[in-house]
Formats: structure tokens, C-alpha cells, sequence
């Protein structure tokens, strides 16, 4: 009994990590491409990461915009459309990109104080309840993407 009980201590911290915190989803990369036009929406983009446990995006918020619709670029009859979506599924340990040409966030009316101080916070309504809040960087119009890793859903390293 003796020699088992001198090996806890050696096992204690491999028993501490299996009850760590769960990892939590999380979004990161968010910017927003400004319209030339200030009457047609601009374009917001960014990659959200599943945590361990499946989850969804249920709407993005705002307090620098008008309104914020979640839309997916689709092909229709060989014709390229954009539709609204309601939700999009993150499943746990992947990614999911919001990209130029797929899914992305339409934000009519962006205010002159985000423009003027170059980001924006959206907030991420998620299935789980929780509210992710994120500052977007902008992209005044004709300025080139910044580099975002990923498209479409990706399993995580």
C-alpha cells in the first residue's frame, strides 16, 4: 500500500488536467469592408472556432450599424445569389469562416464613429447563451482582405 500512495503525487497533476474548463468557442479575424456606397450595406467577415462542445450562431449585434443580417452566397440555377440565414451550425474542435464569396455578414448604415476610430464591436449571440464580444477592424472600400485563415468548416489542429 505504502509504494501506491508515494506514486500520487506523481499522478496528481495528469488527474487535475482530465477536470479542466471545457475549451470555449471563440471568434477571432473579424473586419468589415466598408461599401462605396453608403446606401447599400457593407460586408462584415471573421472565423469562429468551436469549443468542445457543439454549438450555433444564432445572430451578430451591434451598436455601429443599422442592422446586421447573416447571409450565404449560393449558386442558383448557375446563378450566383445571396440568401439570409438564421443560424450556422459551429461544430465542436472546427472552424468556420465568414469569407468574401460564402458566408457574411450584411451591415446597413455603419456609423461615422466606427469609421472614424477604424473597428467596430459585434456581439455574437450563440446557442449555448453565450454573447461574444468582438471588435472588427475596417476596411475602408477597394482596400485589399486582410488574410484569413480557413474557408467553409475545418477541423481544428
Amino acid at each position: 500500500m505504502r509504494p501506491i500512495l508515494s506514486l500520487l503525487p506523481l499522478a496528481a497533476p495528469f488527474l487535475l488536467t482530465a477536470c479542466g474548463d471545457p475549451a470555449p468557442t471563440y471568434i477571432d479575424q473579424a473586419w468589415v469592408r466598408l461599401s462605396p456606397n453608403k446606401d447599400t450595406p457593407s460586408a462584415g467577415y471573421f472565423v469562429a472556432h468551436g469549443g468542445d462542445a457543439d454549438t450555433q450562431l444564432r445572430g451578430v449585434l451591434t451598436d455601429y450599424a443599422i442592422k446586421v443580417e447573416m447571409h450565404e452566397t449560393v449558386s442558383e440555377g448557375g446563378v450566383m445569389k445571396m440568401k439570409p440565414i438564421d443560424s450556422v451550425d459551429i461544430p465542436a474542435k472546427t472552424k468556420v469562416a465568414f469569407a468574401p464569396g460564402g458566408k457574411h455578414l450584411m451591415l446597413w448604415g455603419v456609423n461615422d464613429t466606427a469609421i472614424s476610430r477604424g473597428k467596430m464591436t459585434l456581439t455574437f449571440l450563440l446557442s449555448n447563451g453565450d454573447r461574444l464580444l468582438v471588435d472588427a477592424v475596417i476596411q475602408k472600400p477597394g482596400a485589399a482582405a486582410p488574410a484569413v485563415a480557413g474557408g467553409g468548416a475545418q477541423k481544428q489542429p
